[in-house]
C-alpha cells in the first residue's frame, strides 16, 4: 500500500498577450497560464503526477488557492484508493460538504478539482507505463462506467445503458487502436484566426497552414460585423471551398444578435458558430440552433460548460450540433468520460476545445479514447489545435498533415520542462522579472 505524500501547486504564466496570441472578442489580451500541480507518493521510483488547469492570467492565483484547499482530501490518501476506484475517489474530492458549497461542481473549485484529478491520472498512467488514452482504453466497460458520477444524469443515460454501449464496441477495440496509430486523429487549427492578427498575418498563416496539410480552420469573430465579414472572407478566399471554416464568438452576443450576426456571415459558409451566447444559456443555444439550421450552420459550445449536467441539458434540448469538452473546465478525466458517453447517446460528435496552454496535450488522449471505446468513429469529429507553447512540454503533442499523432509516452503528456516552470513562475520567474524591468523576451 502506497500513500500520496505531497501536493505542490504553482502559478505559471506565459505573456502571450504581447503578440495577441489567443485574442478574441471577449478576451483581447490573454496571458496563457496554468495552476500547475505536482503529486508525489512514497512509492519507490519517484514517479510524479503532473496536472494543470488552464487560465488566462489574472485569477490564476485564485485557482492556486482552491487547489490548496483540496490538499487535505488528497495528501495522506492511499494511492490505491484512486487506482482501484477512480470514480469513488472523484466523488470524494467533489463531495466535501463545505468545499462543495462554493461550487457545487463549477467555478474555481471545479477548475482546481480538474488540476488535481488530472494529476492523479497522470500519476497512474506513468505507474502503468501507458499513455492516458491506452490506460483508459484498457479498462473494461464496467470500469469505465465506474469512473462517472451518475447523479443527475440518469434521466438522459443510465449506467446500464452506458455499459451496453461500451460492451457493443469492446470486441473491436484493437482494430480501432491500430487504425488510430496508423492514421492519427483529425484536427483543425485556430492559429490563423485570432482576432488581434492583421489581415496580412492571417493570409500568411492560412497559406502556411494549407502547405502543412490543414483542411479545417477557425476564425474568431464578434467585435465588429464588418470587420468579421472582411476577415472571414479573407480566410475563405485563402482556403478555398474545399476546406471547412468554423467561427467562434466567445460568448459575445445576446440570442437575437447572434442569429442576426450569423445570418450576415452565412455567405462564408461556416460549419459552426461556437459560443454564440452565454455558456449557461441552454434555451438560448437551442433558439440559435433552430434559427441557423436552415442555413446549414451548426452550434458548438463547451469550453465554458461548467459540468456534465449543463452538457446533459444542451444535448437534451438539441441546442448543440458539436460538443466541445474542455479537459480543465470539467472536473478532469472522470467528468470528461461522462460527457463523452452522453454525447454518444445523443449522436452528437465531440470536437474538443484546446485553445490554451496544455489543452492540446490533454484532449488528444480523450479524443482517441472516444474513438476506440465510446463511438467507434472519427466521422464528423475533429480536435482543436493551436500552435503555441508546446515547446515547454516534455512530450508535446505531434501534428502531421492536420492530424494528431497517437501519443506513445506514459502519462497525460502534460508534464512541463523544469526550466519552463522556473522561468515562467509568476511573479518570481526570470521571464516576469525581465518584463517588469523592461527586458525583451527572447523568441523561441
Amino acid at each position: 500500500m502506497h500513500t500520496i505524500t505531497a501536493l505542490e501547486v504553482m502559478d505559471i504564466r506565459f505573456p502571450t498577450s504581447l503578440e495577441k496570441d489567443g485574442s478574441d472578442a471577449m478576451n483581447p489580451d490573454p496571458d496563457y497560464s496554468a495552476a500547475y500541480v505536482l503529486l508525489r507518493t512514497d512509492r519507490p521510483g519517484g514517479i510524479v503526477g503532473h496536472g494543470l488547469t488552464f487560465t488566462i492570467g489574472r485569477g490564476t492565483e485564485v485557482v492556486v488557492a482552491a487547489v490548496e484547499a483540496l490538499r487535505p482530501l488528497v495528501v495522506g490518501q492511499p494511492l490505491e484508493a484512486f487506482t482501484s476506484a477512480p470514480g469513488a475517489f472523484w466523488r470524494h474530492l467533489t463531495g466535501d460538504s463545505q468545499l462543495r458549497w462554493i461550487g457545487p461542481e463549477k467555478g474555481v473549485i471545479h477548475l482546481a478539482t480538474a488540476a488535481v484529478v488530472n494529476a492523479l491520472w497522470d500519476l497512474w498512467a506513468k505507474i502503468e507505463g501507458k499513455p492516458l488514452w491506452k490506460l483508459l482504453s484498457d479498462l473494461s466497460p464496467a470500469q469505465i462506467v465506474e469512473l462517472v458520477d451518475w447523479r443527475y444524469l440518469t434521466d438522459a443515460l443510465t449506467p446500464a445503458e452506458a455499459l451496453a454501449m461500451l460492451e457493443r464496441l469492446a470486441p473491436t477495440r484493437a482494430s480501432r487502436e491500430a487504425q488510430g496509430r496508423a492514421s492519427g486523429y483529425p484536427a483543425y487549427t485556430t492559429s490563423a484566426g485570432w482576432l488581434g492578427y492583421s489581415d496580412d498575418k492571417i493570409r500568411r498563416l492560412c497559406r502556411e497552414a494549407l502547405a502543412e496539410g490543414w483542411t479545417s480552420f477557425k476564425v474568431k469573430v464578434g467585435a465588429d460585423l464588418e470587420d468579421d465579414r472582411r476577415r472571414c472572407t479573407i480566410v475563405r478566399s485563402e482556403i478555398g471551398d474545399g476546406c471547412a471554416l468554423m467561427i467562434d464568438a466567445n460568448q459575445r452576443w445576446d440570442v437575437p444578435e447572434a442569429i442576426a450576426w450569423m445570418k450576415a456571415l452565412a455567405g462564408v459558409r461556416p460549419l459552426w458558430i461556437e459560443e454564440p451566447t452565454s455558456p449557461d444559456d441552454v434555451l438560448g443555444h437551442a433558439a440559435i440552433a433552430r434559427a441557423l439550421a436552415p442555413l446549414g450552420i451548426g452550434v458548438a459550445t463547451g469550453e465554458h460548460c461548467q459540468n456534465r449536467v449543463v452538457f446533459k441539458q444542451l444535448l437534451q434540448a438539441s441546442a448543440i450540433s458539436f460538443c466541445q469538452i474542455d479537459s480543465c473546465r470539467l472536473g478532469g478525466v472522470n467528468e470528461v468520460v461522462a460527457v463523452l458517453l452522453l454525447a454518444a447517446r445523443f449522436g452528437v460528435p465531440v470536437c474538443p476545445h484546446a485553445g490554451g496552454v496544455g489543452l492540446c496535450e490533454y484532449v488528444q488522449h480523450e479524443s482517441i479514447f472516444d474513438f476506440i471505446c465510446v463511438t467507434g468513429s472519427m466521422e464528423g469529429r475533429m480536435t482543436e489545435y493551436v500552435d503555441h507553447l508546446h515547446e515547454h512540454f516534455v512530450d508535446p503533442c505531434v501534428i502531421r498533415r492536420g492530424r494528431y499523432q497517437v501519443p506513445t509516452a506514459a502519462g497525460t503528456s502534460i508534464e512541463m520542462k523544469k526550466a519552463s516552470l522556473e522561468a515562467y513562475r509568476y511573479p518570481a520567474g526570470k521571464v516576469w522579472k525581465n518584463l517588469k524591468a523592461g527586458t525583451p523576451i527572447p523568441k523561441h
